[in-house]
C-alpha cells in the first residue's frame, strides 16, 4: 500500500487585467451609489479591511515568513513579500520618524490604476485605491498590530508617485483580541 503524496494546495490566479477592470467597475458603481467621496473612501476601506483580515492567513501560509521583531521588519515584509505576492510589485520603504513607528510605501507603479487616466469629474477627494489601505490595516490587526493606514500621495491626483503611509499605533493585547471572538 503506498502513501498518498502530499501536495501543495493549488492557488488559482485570475488574470490581472480582469481584476483591475473589475475593481474599476466597482469604484465606478460606488461613485454612482454614494454622493460624497468620503463615503466611497470609507466603503473601500471597510471592504479592504474585510479582505485583509482573511488574506493574512493565506499570506502567512504561503510566504513562510518568520516572526518580525520591529515595525521596520514588518513594513519590509509587507513591501517585499506581500505586495510582490499579490500585486506583482515591490514598493520602496522609507521611515518617517525617529521613533520608527511611521513608514511610507512608495509605489512607482500601481497596478490598480493601470487603465485609469484620471479621477472622475467632481471626485477630487476620492481615494481610488483606498482598498489597499483597508487590506493592510485589516491584515495588521489580525496579527495584533493597530495601525493607521492612509494615502499620502496619489498619481491620480497629480503627485509624482503613489505613497501609502503606515503609522503603527500600538501592539494589541492578544488576550483582549481572543475575547472579542
Amino acid at each position: 500500500m503506498s502513501r498518498p503524496v502530499l501536495r501543495r494546495p493549488e492557488y488559482h490566479k485570475i488574470n490581472k487585467d480582469l481584476f483591475v477592470l473589475t475593481y474599476g467597475a466597482l469604484v465606478a458603481q460606488l461613485c454612482k451609489d454614494y454622493e460624497k467621496d468620503e463615503d466611497v473612501n470609507k466603503y473601500l476601506d471597510k471592504m479592504g479591511y474585510g479582505i485583509g483580515t482573511r488574506l493574512v492567513e493565506d499570506f502567512l501560509a504561503r510566504s513562510c515568513v518568520r516572526r518580525c521583531h520591529s515595525y521596520s521588519e514588518i513594513t519590509d515584509i509587507i513591501a517585499q513579500v506581500a505586495f510582490k505576492m499579490y500585486l506583482g510589485i515591490t514598493p520602496s520603504v522609507t521611515c518617517n520618524n525617529s521613533s520608527r513607528t511611521e513608514f511610507s510605501l512608495i509605489l512607482d507603479k500601481n497596478p490598480l490604476v493601470e487603465f485609469v487616466e484620471e479621477l472622475p469629474a467632481g471626485r477630487s477627494s476620492l481615494c481610488y485605491c483606498n482598498l489597499l489601505c483597508g487590506i493592510i490595516r485589516g491584515a495588521l490587526e489580525m496579527v495584533h498590530l493597530a495601525a493607521d493606514v492612509t494615502f499620502l500621495q496619489d498619481r491620480l491626483k497629480g503627485d509624482r508617485v503613489t505613497e501609502i503611509g503606515i503609522t503603527f499605533l500600538k501592539k494589541l493585547d492578544e488576550k483582549k483580541c481572543r475575547r472579542r471572538k
